[in-house]
């Protein structure tokens, strides 16, 4: 597990870099592209990174690095789902705890699902899993959910 105060740091470095990046381009998608590359490469715990977008009531699977995804995920269960429905941040350090879990890849773990809004309205999730438990904290909470604020910024 990385050290508070370096992941702090990243971070601070990270939303920095993306930030720099993405005023280029008004198009979500390019800019989701972008920060699940950059998110993706910079943290080792990051296993799969991923944007599923609400498409026609569906969970439907976009930009994303890491092994294959599942297209479509089913209505009203699993971790992105359960974030849309709470309309908030979900941290699960053991995903085989969490009831109607979408194991899309067995090798992971644990899980933090950041919800993305475009006004009031939940437009998409960032999916982040970690082949290790407890690999997310306050800190991920925190910063990754300011990230994906700059989407629609």
């Amino acid at each position: 597990m990385m050290d508070k105060k370096k992941k702090l740091n990243r971070y601070q470095r990270i939303l920095n870099q993306i930030s720099e990046l993405i005023w280029k381009t008004t198009d979500p998608i390019a800019r989701m592209s972008t920060i699940v590359a950059i998110l993706h490469h910079k943290f080792d715990y990051f296993f799969w990174t991923g944007f599923y977008r609400l498409v026609e009531g569906e969970m439907t699977v976009c930009c994303y690095q890491g092994s294959v995804a599942c297209l479509v995920l089913a209505k009203h269960t699993g971790v992105c789902w359960a974030a849309i429905d709470q309309k908030k941040i979900i941290i699960v350090p053991d995903v085989n705890q969490f009831p109607g879990h979408i194991a899309c890849d067995n090798r992971s773990k644990s899980e933090i699902v950041i919800p993305v809004r475009k006004g009031d309205e939940i437009v998409a999730v960032l999916d982040v899993d970690s082949k290790s438990l407890n690999s997310f904290d306050e800190v991920d909470a925190e910063f990754l959910d300011k990230i994906v604020g700059l989407i629609y910024d």
